[in-house]
């Protein structure tokens, strides 16, 4: 790939190959496969009319009742791109995610919808403005915090990545990892 690079207004521009297109598509789309709100870790609600009303009613029964709060995710990805407002309390966590997971699920999709709609089907020329650029670093920060969580990637990444044997199969999700990190240093760069 070839480094972002800044453009007048703003943005940022940049190069990719087929297969580094390919590769970003392919993970922000499994982000955004698990942030849907029947995504994996985070099962349908109800579509009976009888769970929609208890549901309603739990919604507007107010703080005091917090049965139509969401649990925070077992999923150890969703719980870090959803993380707990307040780790030492649980029920005010559970309140914090009752008020602000829907929208938070929400912003991230659509920072990764924005990356899906501007990367080149086939690789080549990317032109981002200001606000696409942005989206873009969100994107890349919720794929880079996945991969890390199902790499159990520590802050000695560097020292983790070198005791994998060329042979091991977790080498290539960390060269991944450490590609991902360097596109993200180059459109923050760009920025700057």
């Amino acid at each position: 790939m070839e480094p972002f690079r800044s453009t007048r207004g703003g943005g940022a521009r940049a190069t990719l190959r087929p297969a580094e297109a390919d590769l970003l598509r392919n993970l922000v789309g499994q982000v955004v496969s698990l942030l849907a709100p029947d995504g994996p870790g985070n099962p349908s609600p109800a579509r009976d009319d009888d769970a929609l009303l208890a549901r309603l009613d739990a919604e507007l029964s107010g703080p005091a009742q917090a049965p139509g709060a969401p649990e925070a995710p077992e999923d150890p990805v969703l719980s870090r791109l959803l993380p707990d407002g307040y780790r030492d309390d649980p029920e005010a966590s559970q309140e914090f995610r009752r008020y602000t997971e829907s929208s938070l699920r929400s912003a991230k999709q659509e920072a990764a919808q924005v990356m899906l709609d501007t990367l080149p089907g086939d690789g080549g020329r990317i032109r981002l403005n200001s606000d696409q650029a942005q989206a873009w670093l969100k994107a890349l920060n919720d794929v880079r915090l996945a991969l890390g969580v199902r790499l159990n990637v520590t802050e000695e990444f560097e020292s983790q990545w070198d005791q994998l044997g060329a042979d091991d199969p977790q080498r290539a999700a960390f060269e991944v990892y450490a590609w991902l990190g360097a596109v993200q240093e180059s459109l923050v760069q760009a920025l700057a």
